[in-house]
C-alpha cells in the first residue's frame, strides 16, 4: 500500500497524532485496510501527509500497542488479523475520553492542564523500555517495595537538590501514582487535622481533603500568597501552598513571606507546609525559584513532585519528599500501602533521568513552552484594553483580567460560542468567595505560536464587542 488518504485537520482541538491514529484504526475495524495489508512507512506517510515523522510514528506505536497492526523488522509495518475483535460500545479513542464526549471539540484550547504531547520523548522511552525488557529480569514483575525502587529514589534525590534546592536523602523519598495518591497517603500518615488552603486554589486538593473527612479551610491571599496572619487565625494545623508558581493566579512567594510560613509551622508541634510545586521546570524570567523545602531548618516542609506537567500526565509519577521527623510514622502507617507504580515503570523512569534524556527533554520543553508564552504575550498587547496579564513568568498558564463590564460567565460561554475553551477563575474558589475581578486562565502547552495568535485575536474582537454592548 502506498498511501493513507488521511484528511487531517491541522486547526482541530485533537492532535494530529491522534487524527491519524483514528482513521487507520476506523479502517481496519470496517475492513477498508485487511489483514496482512501493508502500511506506509513512517517517513513516507509523514512526507505525504507534509507532518512531523514523529506525529505518525506515535500514531503508529498506539496502533502497535492495541494490537491493530504488527511491526516486522526490515519489512514494515502490517494490519493484523482482527477476527472476532469485540469492540465495547462508546469504546474509548487514543485520548482516553469516550468517543461520545470527544464530539464537542474546540477550535482553540486553552485549557490550563494541557501539555504538549507530541514532543513527547517517543523513540527514547521506547528505547529504554525494551532495553530494559530484553534483560528478563523477573523481579521487574514482582512486587516491589511500598516506597518505590530505590534507584529512582536516589536518582530524584540527587535531581532535586539539583535543580530544586530541595535537601533530601533517598529514604525520605515516597513515589506514588500522581498528587491524588499522595495526599490520600498523606492523610493516613499525619492523621486528623485542620487543613488551611489558598483562596482561590487547586480546588481537587480542597476537595480530596474533605472527601478524606478531613477539616479544609480557606484562607485569604494577597500579591504575596497566603496571608500568614490569616492562617494563624484560620486554627489549621497543615497549609497547602504552591509558592513557586500559585495555582491559578501565578504568584511567585516571596522570600519575607516563606520565612513567614516556615515561622508560623515552627511555632508549634504538629504543624506542617505542603509544598506542591506542580510546574517549576518551566520558568521564563530570571533564574528558577529555590524550593521551600530547602529553606526548612526545623522539618516542617512536606515536599510534592511530579513529572505529570514536564512529560506527560499518563506517567502517573509523582513524589513525596517527608521530613525526618515523619519517617517513622510513615513506617508504622503509610508503609502498608503498596506501591502504586509498576516497577517497571520506575525504572524506565530512573534511567530516563539518570542516562541525561529527560534533561535534554526539559531544554526542548522550555524552549517549545517559552516560544508560546512569547507568542500569547504578544498577542495580547493588541488588546490593551481588553487584557490585562498576570503571573506570566512560570508554568504554563497565565492570567489574564477583563474590564468590569464583562462578567466570567459572559466571558467563558462567549467563548465557547465561538470553539475556544477558556476557564474562569471562580471555579478554583472555595466557599462564596468571588474575586473582584473578572480573570480568565489561559493555558498555551496546548496549542501552536500560530493558533495561539489566532485564538486570541479571536478573543479580543469578541469581548471588545461585548465590552461595547
Amino acid at each position: 500500500m502506498n498511501e493513507l488518504t488521511i484528511s487531517l485537520d491541522a486547526k482541530a482541538s485533537r492532535p494530529l497524532y491522534e487524527q491519524i491514529y483514528e482513521y487507520i484504526k476506523q479502517e481496519i475495524q470496517n475492513g477498508n485496510l485487511p489483514c496482512r495489508e501493508r502500511l506506509p512507512s513512517t517517513r513516507r506517510l509523514a512526507q505525504y501527509l507534509e507532518v512531523s515523522r514523529s506525529t505518525v510514528t506515535l500514531a503508529y506505536e498506539q496502533l502497535l500497542s492495541e494490537g491493530y497492526i504488527d511491526n516486522q523488522p526490515g519489512s514494515g509495518y502490517f494490519v493484523n488479523d482482527l477476527e472476532g475483535l469485540y469492540r465495547l460500545p462508546g469504546e474509548e479513542s487514543f485520548s482516553g475520553q469516550p468517543e461520545r464526549e470527544m464530539q464537542e471539540s474546540w477550535r482553540y484550547d486553552f485549557s490550563p492542564s494541557g501539555v504538549d504531547l507530541g514532543s513527547f520523548p517517543h523513540n527514547t522511552w521506547r528505547k529504554i523500555s525494551r532495553e530494559l525488557l530484553m534483560q528478563e529480569n523477573q523481579s521487574f514483575f514482582q512486587l516491589g517495595a511500598p516506597a518505590g525502587e530505590e534507584e529512582l529514589r536516589r536518582t530524584i534525590a540527587a535531581y532535586v537538590r539539583q535543580a530544586r534546592g530541595v535537601r533530601c536523602q533517598p529514604q525520605q523519598i515516597i513515589i506514588g501514582a500522581g498528587n491524588d495518591y499522595l495526599l490520600m497517603l498523606l492523610n493516613a500518615i499525619l492523621g486528623k487535622h485542620t487543613y488551611a488552603l489558598e483562596n482561590p486554589t487547586y480546588k481537587k486538593a480542597y476537595d480530596i481533603f474533605r472527601t478524606l473527612g478531613q477539616e479544609a479551610v480557606a484562607v485569604e491571599t494577597d500579591e504575596s500568597g497566603m496571608r500568614v496572619e490569616a492562617l494563624a487565625a484560620s486554627g489549621a494545623q497543615v497549609a497547602y501552598v504552591m509558592p513557586s508558581h500559585q495555582y491559578p493566579l501565578g504568584i511567585v512567594m516571596p522570600i519575607g513571606r516563606r520565612q513567614q510560613l516556615l515561622n508560623w509551622a515552627a511555632e508549634r508541634d504538629g504543624r506542617y507546609v505542603i509544598e506542591d510545586d506542580y510546574d517549576s521546570e518551566f520558568r521564563y524570567k530570571g533564574k528558577p525559584i529555590p524550593a521551600l523545602q530547602g529553606l526548612d531548618e526545623n522539618g516542617k516542609v512536606i515536599y510534592i513532585g511530579t513529572f505529570s506537567k514536564s512529560i506527560a500526565p499518563a506517567i502517573r509519577i509523582s513524589f513525596l519528599v517527608l521530613p525526618q521527623g515523619l519517617l517513622e510514622r510513615y513506617r508504622t502507617r503509610g508503609s502498608r500501602f503498596s506501591s502504586t507504580v509498576s516497577r517497571m515503570d520506575q525504572k524506565i523512569l530512573a534511567e530516563f533521568i539518570r542516562s541525561g534524556a529527560y534533561e535534554r527533554h526539559l531544554n526542548r520543553m522550555r524552549s517549545i513552552y517559552k516560544g508560546r508564552h512569547d507568542a500569547l504575550l504578544e498577542a495580547l498587547k493588541e488588546f490593551p484594553e481588553i487584557f490585562r496579564v498576570s503571573g506570566e513568568y512560570a508554568g504554563t498558564h497565565l492570567l489574564v483580567t477583563l474590564p468590569e463590564c464583562i462578567s466570567e460567565e459572559r466571558a467563558v460561554e462567549a467563548a465557547k460560542q465561538q470553539g475556544v475553551r477558556v476557564c474562569g477563575v471562580r471555579a478554583c474558589c472555595i466557599g462564596d468567595y468571588k474575586p473582584k475581578e473578572t480573570m480568565l486562565i489561559l493555558g498555551y502547552a496546548n496549542m501552536h505560536e500560530e493558533e495561539i495568535c489566532q485564538a486570541v485575536r479571536l478573543l479580543g474582537k469578541l469581548y471588545v464587542k461585548l465590552a461595547s454592548s
